[in-house]
């Protein structure tokens, strides 16, 4: 696939620093282009209980409003099992991970090899 257009990539850098910072579990980015149009990349990172989570999403919020953007939207957070940040281009999921296990996201974003085959 080609590479992602500046703003995308910028917004996908700071997502993944900010995630970093506060040692984020299991960090993922998966190219989605091919299978939706809501978004470019997914990240999908693991906190270690649900402060940690809510942590991990509030360092990436704070990371991209200094960055000069704005997320559309933010979901999740008074649970803070799973907590959706839209960037727009990217979609960041914060998750516990039995939360993660179970919704697999992962999996239901890979496309499947002879999928990916069949697009070659």
């Amino acid at each position: 696939m080609k590479e992602y257009d500046a703003v995308t990539q910028q917004l996908l850098d700071t997502a993944l620093d900010a995630l970093s910072d506060l040692k984020a579990k299991d960090v993922v980015s998966l190219d989605v282009r091919a299978m939706t149009s809501l978004a470019d990349v997914m990240v999908i990172a693991s906190g270690t209980s649900s402060r940690h989570v809510k942590s991990l999403a509030d360092n990436v919020v704070e990371k991209i409003k200094a960055a000069g953007f704005r997320p559309l939207g933010q979901e999740g957070e008074r649970d803070s099992e799973w907590i959706l940040i839209d960037l727009a281009g990217v979609i960041v999921h914060v998750m516990l991970p039995a939360t993660r296990a179970f919704y697999d996201l992962e999996r239901l974003w890979t496309p499947a090899p002879a999928a990916v085959a069949a697009r070659s």
